[in-house]
């Protein structure tokens, strides 16, 4: 059976600079089934999910909902429900966890303040704590979206939590089901696709360990598109892992090239160039889709590193 999934890896299409670009995540915990659009379409009261969405809306902030690996028996409302809130820009990264009884009160967020990294209202409106377990792994199988999610999403969540990871939670929305499985990581909001169960037990362990692992990588979320596939580049030019090493401190450009200045902790500096492409033959983006597409794609072009006068100029 052909998917999109399958097309897109037997064509072996690029999936740096994928990633859905967020610079906070706010997840809420709703079991039971998911509609496509799953803040509207679930179990959680609709009006919510529309508030919700409305006041997410240019903060930086995206919100997905998470339910426990496996079945999703209709149970109807939860007495409590897990929360969690993740900062993902370098040096500021964090990521804080609260248990709430009535979802509403996530309306008392400040959401502007969580897009740009202040945590406080989270602790004040929710009571929420820094998160002191194993990281967050995050794998999409909401197959109302696309189908891949369920038929690959699902073994891959149920597999991780048999084998006793920590921290592996179902999520509605990633984005690119054509690279299923997909997975998010928290605290540092890095994205992988095509994920198998013994890489996704490597990524949290270096995760644990202030470590990102590049293979398989989409980007970070942080970042703009262009910007993920400069990052992820430099990583690998310099051999650079430590998650709050690089951060990105520009983008000049448009569609369909662009200079991106990327900044190590240490002082130093690249200048990448990224062109945006387009994945060639034309096929499905998504196993729902009536007609076929060709996907944007980041190419890196050129990776430079900068001596102190170009930096000056």
């Amino acid at each position: 059976m052909s998917t999109c999934a399958s097309v897109s890896r037997d064509l072996n299409e690029p999936i740096s600079g994928t990633a859905a670009t967020a610079t906070t995540w706010l997840l809420l915990e709703q079991p039971g089934p998911w509609g496509v659009k799953a803040l509207t379409s679930s179990h959680l009261d609709p009006a919510l999910g529309r508030a919700l969405e409305a006041a997410a809306k240019g903060t930086g902030v995206r919100i997905a909902l998470i339910r426990r690996p496996g079945r999703h028996a209709d149970l109807g409302t939860p007495t409590a429900r897990q929360v969690y809130a993740a900062h993902t820009v370098p040096g500021n990264a964090w990521l804080h966890g609260a248990t709430v009884r009535d979802p509403w009160r996530l309306l008392d967020l400040d959401f502007a303040a969580l897009g740009s990294g202040d945590d406080r209202s989270f602790g004040r409106a929710l009571g929420g704590r820094p998160h002191t377990g194993d990281p967050l792994a995050l794998v999409c199988t909401n197959g109302k979206r696309d189908r891949c999610c369920a038929l690959l999403g699902r073994p891959l969540a149920a597999e991780l939590a048999a084998s006793g990871v920590e921290g592996v939670w179902e999520v509605t929305h990633l984005g690119g089901h054509r690279f299923s499985p997909t997975l998010l990581v928290l605290p540092y909001g890095y994205a992988y696709g095509r994920a198998e169960a013994h890489a996704v037990k490597e990524i949290l362990h270096s995760v644990q360990e202030g470590r990102i692992v590049v293979e398989g990588c989409r980007g970070g979320s942080a970042w703009e598109r262009p910007a993920q596939a400069a990052e992820l580049a430099v990583r690998t030019a310099a051999h650079e892992y430590t998650a709050d090493a690089l951060t990105v401190v520009r983008t000049d450009g448009a569609a369909p090239r662009w200079t991106v200045t990327v900044a190590h902790a240490d002082g130093r500096h690249w200048r990448v160039v990224v062109a945006q492409g387009a994945s060639l033959p034309p096929r499905q983006e998504s196993c729902g889709a009536s007609v076929l597409g060709s996907p944007a794609r980041m190419d890196v072009v050129a990776v430079r590193e900068l001596t102190p006068a170009a930096l000056a100029s």
